[in-house]
């Protein structure tokens, strides 16, 4: 298939580097990847990056034509950059090419979807897959004046930000009643877990409109190894420093875990550089709340990692603690299960699937350190448990979230809805002509 994917602020290339092809001189593929800018770790980048990076060259793999169209955000990328076999990132010139926050890129989404009407005219793509809800609108947009068939994710949804963070969300103030249109217009809605599902149904979305589908991890990448070295033993908690991510929940239970032997220590990656933290207001309120529970001296941040070392700090830990308030899907738990590590997590959105409560590693409820201290705890003070955990999470990470494995689901939905688009213009050619009356094609 000729695949079309949208993913308007979320570039796969703050990833990895781009290779050499398309791109043209390999001076420029590297001027493209530094123009990524803030990389993972920033307030706008992280899951939607890796995510539709892993599924663009999954689909590669697996022999399909994948173009992704991101917005231009520098104006010394080359239009094209190669990302690997049969995966090309297109940057689409609409707004300044600047880096812009994401809630910025709504009134440049018309023009977003007039470069991908021009594009998809000149080589007509077979399916097209939006990611997050302003790339869905241009895509919708530029489908229904090309004929082609539009599916959506929407990784996260206005409706439980809006509920979540209330007076402090920054979307725009539309976001949910276009959201609800954007469902019910696209040809399907790919979920990423369950509890998605609901919150679509809230808004008025047939159930029978939607499949699930979750999101995936390299399980080549992200690996088991040793046991962590002897020393204090390491909670790991990995996200983008904003407040919802629950962060100083891990802290607060930090402070409140009953321990005998070495006090533990928590270890917090992402958000700024290394070089950065100081200057970062949410780092300053999470050393605040660390000097308040008594443990600024085992609360260590180390800023943003790259990819490449980020399997090794996995593996570096006792547990690994995801402790958000909300959470879409969440990949830091599947990362840490691949590396075979045990994770305590909050009861929210797609962690409520990927962890096992008992199996793979613990649920607690969010913004609950109590709770969280107490499953922390049982998991350092009984390491053949946590052993025994990261076990079966490396086996349920293997068996149903390999990323081929996830390609291969989001392939047959999009085959489903061809199929579905072939038989729906067969019945409407095979009407009497007064039946066609008002039908829109």
């Amino acid at each position: 298939m000729r695949i079309a994917m949208i993913s308007e602020h979320a570039s796969p290339l703050a990833c990895t580097a781009p290779t050499a092809g398309t791109a043209g001189p390999a001076e420029a593929a590297d001027a493209a990847h530094r123009a990524v800018g803030a990389g993972i770790g920033a307030v706008d980048a992280g899951g939607q990056n890796v995510h539709v990076h892993a599924l663009a060259t999954a689909l590669g793999r697996a022999g399909h034509e994948v173009v992704v169209h991101t917005r231009r955000t520098d104006p010394v990328s080359p239009q094209r950059v190669a990302l690997g076999p049969g995966v090309v990132v297109d940057h689409v010139p609409a707004g300044p090419a600047v880096e812009l926050g994401k809630d910025e890129l709504l009134e440049h989404m018309g023009e977003f979807a007039a470069v991908l009407r021009r594009r998809w005219r000149e080589r007509t793509p077979d399916v097209a897959h939006a990611h997050f809800w302003m790339s869905g609108i241009a895509a919708l947009e530029a489908g229904r004046a090309t004929g082609v068939p539009v599916t959506q994710t929407f990784h996260a949804l206005g409706s439980v930000k809006r509920r979540h963070q209330g007076a402090q969300d920054t979307s725009p103030p539309e976001r949910v009643a276009r959201e609800s249109d954007l469902a019910a217009s696209v040809d399907r809605v790919i979920a990423t877990c369950r509890d998605e599902v609901a919150e679509l149904v809230a808004l008025g979305v047939s159930a029978d409109r939607v499949d699930v589908v979750p999101c995936g991890v390299d399980v080549g990448h992200f690996t088991p190894g040793p046991a962590p070295t002897p020393g204090p033993p390491r909670i790991l908690a990995v996200s983008r420093l904003v407040p919802r991510k629950g962060v100083d929940t891990a802290i607060r239970a930090l402070g409140r875990l009953a321990v005998t032997g070495p006090a533990p220590e928590l270890v917090v990656a992402g958000g700024p550089t290394a070089t950065t933290l100081d200057d970062d207001a949410e780092v300053a309120r999470l050393r605040a709340i660390a000097a308040a529970e008594g443990v600024a001296d085992r609360v260590h941040f180390v800023g943003r990692v790259s990819p490449a070392a980020m399997p090794e700090l996995m593996r570096s830990a006792d547990v690994v603690a995801c402790l958000p308030a909300y959470e879409p899907f969440g990949l830091v738990p599947l990362e840490a299960m691949a590396c075979g590590r045990p994770v305590v997590a909050a009861r929210v959105g797609g962690l409520a699937d990927t962890v096992v409560d008992g199996h793979t590693g613990l649920h607690v409820p969010p913004g609950d350190p109590d709770a969280a201290a107490r499953a922390l705890g049982a998991l350092l003070a009984d390491p053949a448990r946590a052993a025994r955990l990261g076990r079966a999470g490396r086996a349920r990470a293997e068996t149903d979230y390999g990323w081929d494995r996830v390609a291969a689901a989001t392939e047959a939905v999009y085959r489903d809805v061809l199929t579905a688009r072939v038989g729906a213009t067969a019945s409407a050619s095979s009407l009497p002509a007064a039946g066609l009356t008002g039908v829109r094609s």
